[in-house]
């Protein structure tokens, strides 16, 4: 399945306020995932820090109206059909309203809140997992900035998760990945990714994580 290019797209998410965030705290089982996705998908050996959207995103490609359905998922036919059917209704029944995103990561660098209109918070986290160091990246950056993620779904018998995070770059490239993982033993995995979307300048050999 061919994923959707945007030239030159803007890719800011619509601006949310802390009194607009989701009251339900996100569990503890989804900052694990948020880890895994970040180390498996985002760091590199010379990261020093990432910057993550203080809300959840509930839309899942820049030109969204609003949250995702079900029948967002079977049009798309993302993963080949494959995901079960009670994963995607929980994910979906989790992003219809943005979450508070906590200071509870813990994938092994620093990390910093930012607002939808960009603006940062002065405090500065560290995650202080040890982590080995992660596959080289050409052209890579200290800075990963930044990044939104979805809340993260579950199947009802906890072995499988999904969640979406973009990639929203400063000069106006980025990517909509939704990321879909098993349980192996008592550790999370990345099972596959599919690209949503991706915004990208005309320039040869660009490269997305």
């Amino acid at each position: 399945m061919l994923a959707c290019v945007l030239a030159f797209a803007p890719l800011v998410l619509a601006g949310t306020t802390v009194s607009d965030l989701e009251l339900q705290p996100i569990s503890t089982e989804e900052y694990v995932i948020f880890d895994v996705i970040v180390r498996a998908k985002f760091l590199t050996s010379v990261t020093r820090l990432v910057k993550i959207e203080r809300a959840t995103t509930v839309r899942l490609h820049p030109e969204a109206d609003g949250p995702s359905t079900e029948a967002f998922f079977l049009e798309g036919a993302y993963f080949e059909g494959r995901l079960q059917r009670d994963l995607v209704r929980d994910f979906v029944l989790k992003n219809q309203r943005p979450s508070r995103m906590e200071s509870r990561f813990n994938f092994g660098v620093s990390y910093r809140f930012v607002s939808a209109e960009g603006l940062e918070e002065p405090e500065a986290f560290w995650s202080a997992l040890l982590v080995r160091e992660s596959h080289p990246v050409q052209d890579a950056h200290p800075v990963v900035d930044r990044l939104a993620f979805s809340r993260v779904a579950f199947t009802a018998r906890h072995d499988q998760a999904l969640a979406y995070v973009a990639n929203n770059r400063p000069d106006g490239t980025g990517a909509g990945f939704l990321v879909w993982l098993i349980l192996r033993g008592d550790q999370w995995q990345v099972f596959d990714t599919e690209v949503i979307w991706v915004a990208r300048l005309d320039v040869p050999g660009l490269e997305l994580p």
